[in-house]
């Protein structure tokens, strides 16, 4: 969502009543005890109703009018939303539409409401440090995963394989689920002489894949890396790699679902 940029320009706004902007920060995790009955229905009807009742108290008609526009746009966004929540809903909102900001998050968030000249982006930049645009390499001998994430939500998957024939490492859709050790024409070779040969050629094959996950790095702008797998194969991928890696990992997660390697990984 290149959320690095979309910060900048929400912390350089600045309105003036009666055009303000709505910040919403609403904790909507379904595995948060306090959250077990749909609590967040109650705190996002209450968090607006403080500032539709303050200025209707105020005597402000205009700013009122204003408030109650934007208030119709965020709650038409979560309830069309309400059926695919995640850990959080982050809006900032303006009358005049030119703040619009509205993300369902895979990270938990501490329920609050503004209305004020500028957004509150303290929670939202807290949450682009602990977790930025991440790239994690999932690497099992000849098959890696790619996973590119950020703010805990997966942004986009891809698979390599090599190809033992030509040894070339080559992206594929989706997990080979007849295994990574197929030879000309489609036979399985066996596993032993697939290890050996494997291990005669790991650091060469791994040379080779190197260059591929730098061009991804650069071109996808990613600010953390993480290498998963055996130590010996992801310290090889390392090795060859331009770019820093922020943390080695050593365990064999390549075919656990996208979701669950992020929370094991970057948790």
């Amino acid at each position: 969502m290149k959320l690095e940029k979309k910060l900048k320009d929400l912390q350089s706004v600045q309105l003036n009543k009666p055009n303000r902007v709505l910040t919403m920060y609403l904790n909507t995790d379904p595995s948060d005890p306090d959250q077990q009955g749909g609590e967040w229905k109650i705190q996002l009807k209450n968090g607006l109703n403080s500032f539709e009742n303050y200025l209707e108290e105020s005597g402000d008609k205009e700013e009122l009018k204003y408030f109650k526009n934007v208030r119709t746009k965020v709650e038409d966004f979560v309830y069309e939303n309400k059926l695919d929540l995640q850990k959080s809903i982050v809006l900032f909102a303006s009358p005049d539409e030119s703040v619009w900001f509205a993300e369902k998050l895979q990270m938990n968030v501490k329920t609050e409401f503004h209305w004020q000249d500028s957004p509150v982006t303290d929670q939202l930049y807290q949450m682009h440090t602990n977790f930025p645009k991440t790239g994690i390499i999932l690497v099992q001998q000849s098959q890696v995963k790619i996973i590119e994430a950020e703010l805990g939500a997966v942004l986009e998957t891809k698979h390599y394989q090599l190809d033992l024939d030509t040894e070339d490492w080559r992206q594929f859709a989706g997990p080979d689920k007849a295994g990574a050790t197929m030879g000309k024409g489609g036979k399985n070779l066996q596993q032993d002489h697939f290890d050996n040969r494997f291990r005669a050629n790991q650091k060469r094959w791994y040379k080779n894949l190197a260059p591929n996950l730098d061009k991804l790095a650069k071109d996808h702008q990613w600010e953390r890396i993480y290498i998963v797998g055996e130590k010996e194969e992801a310290r090889d991928i390392e090795q060859h790699m331009n770019k820093d890696v922020y943390e080695i990992q050593g365990m064999n997660i390549l075919d656990r679902e996208e979701s669950k390697v992020i929370e094991k990984v970057v948790a």
